[in-house]
């Protein structure tokens, strides 16, 4: 299966608005999803080290009518290279085996929705992922696949296809370049640590992105969008979320 984020130089995105970089995420946070949401370009950050304590291979699904209840749902991951081995390497774990087990996930956490049949059918290309191998194609289809139901008109790259020097915040800045982007959408998380120098020197602005903290997005930061998909309704949520890009 082809990558939805396939890119290169010579496909880039034509210049302007704002670009979002993010690690793919397995069935993405509310917030994330609404970060992504906002940006023109996504840049998917495939090629830095793996890391069990993220969401690169899990989410968090909320019960239908009592989020307080929640479960994990995990993609068993093997790392070739060890503690080194970058998101774009991991593998699965009897690919076979976890698509079943997040197939029937899914289906007992929302199958009692009225939005479950599309989001079900939504969410075949994200089951289909799982015949690749990789932990990463079907987290980053697993974001596509979400933003597409949101109605994102966006582009995606991957950071790895793209030219970068080293350095943390010098990197990402050479990243948004490549998009033609003016503006950096940084998460709240980001701005601890993000240097803003190199985005000056390139005249791009950094915007930080700060979900509101009521409602829905109370939990926003816990547990996967797709809570909100089966509880709303993508086209209810979709609204939500233009309104807080606006």
């Amino acid at each position: 299966m082809a990558s939805p984020a396939a890119s290169s130089t010579r496909d880039l995105p034509q210049p302007g608005g704002l670009c979002a970089i993010h690690q793919p995420n397995f069935l993405p946070r509310l917030t994330t999803l609404a970060k992504l949401f906002a940006a023109d370009y996504w840049i998917v950050l495939d090629d830095v080290q793996f890391t069990r304590r993220d969401y690169q291979h899990r989410a968090r699904l909320a019960d239908l009518d009592d989020p307080a209840r929640q479960q994990w749902l995990t993609i068993p991951t093997h790392l070739p290279g060890g503690r080194s081995t970058l998101i774009r390497d991991a593998v699965i774990d009897d690919p076979d085996l976890a698509r079943r087990r997040t197939a029937g996930m899914l289906r007992q956490h929302y199958g009692a929705s009225p939005h479950w049949p599309a989001l079900a059918k939504a969410l075949d290309p994200v089951l289909d992922a799982f015949s690749t191998g990789r932990t990463a194609a079907v987290a980053e289809m697993s974001t596509h696949v979400l933003l597409d139901l949101l109605g994102w008109r966006g582009q995606i790259l991957t950071s790895s296809r793209l030219p970068a020097r080293p350095g943390r915040s010098v990197r990402l800045a050479d990243l948004a370049v490549a998009t033609g982007a003016r503006t950096y959408l940084c998460g709240t998380g980001g701005m601890t640590y993000l240097n803003p120098s190199p985005f000056t020197a390139q005249n791009i602005a950094v915007a930080p992105f700060r979900p509101p903290t009521t409602g829905i997005w109370s939990t926003g930061r816990r547990f996967s969008a797709l809570w909100a998909l089966a509880a709303l309704g993508p086209q209810a949520l979709t609204a939500r979320l233009h309104g807080r890009s606006a």
